[in-house]
Formats: C-alpha cells, structure tokens, sequence
C-alpha cells in the first residue's frame, strides 16, 4: 500500500520503520549509501548498483523528476530506494513522471520518511551489510543466505551496439555494466564505438580490429569474473585500452594483482583524487565497492591517482602494454567533470601508436 507502514531490518537485528513507495513487495539485498546532491536518475539506472538496496543522504530526492534521456541504462537496477524526503511535485521543464511513478514502473520498491542520517552513520561504522524491506516486521535472518552473483553476466548487453561515426576512430567498448555516457564521451571525442557484450572473447574483440579497448563500469565482485580476466591477459599490449571502475579492477586482476572488498565503498559525486605523479587534485564521481591492492601490482605498473581521504588506488598506468585504468568515473554525469581529459589521453593514445600510456 502507497504510503503504508514498512519495515527496514539491517543484517545486525537493528530495524527501522518508514512509508512505502514505488512498486509493492518485499526485497533483500545489500544496502550502500551514496552522497550525490543531484544525479538520482543516473544513480537509479547505473548497472553497477546491481543487487544493492539504495540509500541517498542527500534529504530531499526527485524534485525534478524523471527524465528519460538521462538515464545510464536501459532500466533501473538497484534492488531498492530509500530516500529522506520524496517530491511528489517535481518543477523542471524537461521533467516527464515523478520518481514514485519511476518506481512503480518499473517495479523498484522505495522508502521515504525514515531516518538516513542515522542509517548511514550505522553503514559507516558497521560497514556495508545486507537488509531486508517488508510489509511486516521481519527478523534478519533472510539477510544472511543472500550474496550478490552473476553481477555482470545479468547487466550486459545481449547484442553487438554500434555508435558514432564509422569513419571515426574505431574502439570496442567491452560492456560489463557500461554506463551510457561512457559511450557519449567516446563519440563526442570522435570515436566510432562497437559495444560488445561482456561474454566476447579476446579472439572476437580482436577480430573487429578495433583502434582501441575500452574496459567498462559494473557491478559485483571483480574476481569473479574469470573468463573476462583471462580474456584480457590475451588483450593486455596488443591495442590501446582505458579502464574505468571495474575495468580497472579487471585489468589490475588480470595483470595478477589483488582486489579486496571495502569497508563501505566510495559512493558519489564527492571523491577528491590525486594525482601522485603532479600532485594536482581533482573532484570525482566514484561508485565501487571494491578496491585494488596496491602493493599487488608492484613491479607490474605505475600508481597513477590516489584517494585523498583514504590513500587507496584509484588508478594505474602501464606504460609497457599502452593501457591506463582509473577507478573513478571521468564520464560522470551530472559531474563533476574534473577528469574528463582522461578521454583525450584515449584518444592521444590511439593516435600516437606509440606503446606508453
């Protein structure tokens, strides 16, 4: 029932009461926070939440609506939506549904009215956990079976997409939960992109003849994905590659180096990196929940950008094998744009032909 009673039991018995929005049902799935002031459409319909029961600690979500053209995915795929505060009456002149109408759509279960502020100082001290969203008071034990599986193989493209000019530059984007401005970056820089899904082979990609490989954004845990790391081994040196989010874990993964999980991930459009080689700093779009080991890659390349807040990697360069990966997002949109240059490394890359990333 709209606006009835909900209950919200977290993983370590603590539970919390709000009202209900969007689609009927009950959910469980791993609850995350993330800190972006604006961007809920991206956030919604960003692959890589996958399995996640979504927490904005911004208080007031969806006062300009929904808009289609804006959103990263073909649908929404987070598990649920808690917000603070729902706008029923968004004002923007693109606006075209309310976000509880988004919801009901596309059967996302939301809660509002409940206290966010609290629930993410829980996250932050606990770490990330699973929860349970139900009509009646629910004890935690459905939390504890419940793992995030199959992450990329269920976000992927099932089909060969193609986008921009075919006299451009030509380079494969290997989809693992791609976000769409991921693409609208490459083509705005001149590219023709070939989106493949991420179940294509080394011997596939390579088979397009492609200028260059860009390794996506997903969701799930990286080392799961054996099949496409030991794909990249067979890619790694033979064309330029940029990867970002879990390309980058990928790449690191393939390379034979570590990822672990974090405490509570970095999530928003709020993540100050820098660069340890000029020490510029910039402000950053970021949605993992895993990181890269640092100290696993040793030998293997060159550390490129840290987080200032917490010193963990957030990218590597490979000058031997021509490839660049960053954990951040350069494409972020609604921002912050800060490192959308790296598109023009990209692009330098390829067009230099030379094997120094």
């Amino acid at each position: 029932m709209k606006n009835g009673k909900v209950y919200l039991t977290l993983q370590n018995g603590k539970q919390f009461v709000g009202k209900r929005f969007g689609a009927e049902g009950d959910v469980v799935g791993e609850l995350v926070f993330t800190t972006g002031m604006t961007g809920y459409i991206e956030t919604l319909t960003d692959p890589s939440y996958y399995g996640q029961i979504v927490m904005q600690t911004f208080p007031l979500i969806g006062n300009y609506g929904v808009i289609a053209s804006d959103a990263e995915s073909r649908k929404p795929w987070v598990s649920a939506y808690i917000v603070r505060e729902k706008c029923d009456n968004p004002s923007n002149f693109r606006c075209e549904t309310t976000l509880d109408d988004y919801l009901t759509e596309n059967g996302i279960v939301g809660i509002y009215d409940i206290d966010t502020r609290e629930l993410t100082k829980i996250v932050r001290e606990a770490g990330v956990m699973n929860a349970v969203i139900s009509s009646k008071k629910s004890s935690a034990e459905p939390c504890n079976g419940y793992a995030i599986k199959d992450a990329v193989k269920t976000v992927t493209s099932d089909k060969v997409e193609y986008y921009g000019d075919p006299d451009g530059i030509k380079v494969v984007v290997w989809d693992f939960g791609a976000k769409n401005n991921i693409v609208r970056a490459l083509v705005a820089h001149g590219c023709y992109c070939v989106k493949v899904p991420s179940f294509y082979t080394a011997e596939q990609i390579l088979a397009l003849n492609p200028q260059g490989l860009m390794l996506t954004n997903g969701p799930g845990d990286p080392a799961e994905n054996t099949a496409i790391i030991e794909n990249l081994r067979k890619l790694a040196g033979k064309l330029p590659i940029f990867g970002i989010c879990l390309g980058h874990q990928l790449f690191a993964l393939a390379m034979n180096g570590k990822t672990r999980k974090m405490k509570y991930g970095h999530r928003g459009a709020n993540q100050p990196v820098k660069n340890v080689q000029t020490g510029k700093i910039y402000i950053t779009s970021q949605n993992h929940g895993y990181e890269v080991v640092t100290s696993s890659l040793q030998g293997t390349g060159v550390l490129s950008y840290i987080n200032v807040n917490d010193n963990t990697c957030e990218g590597f360069d490979y000058p031997e094998l021509n490839a660049f990966t960053v954990q951040f997002h350069p494409e972020a949109c609604g921002g912050p744009h800060d490192a959308s240059l790296l598109f023009d490394k990209f692009i330098s890359n390829i067009k230099d032909g030379k094997f120094n990333a």
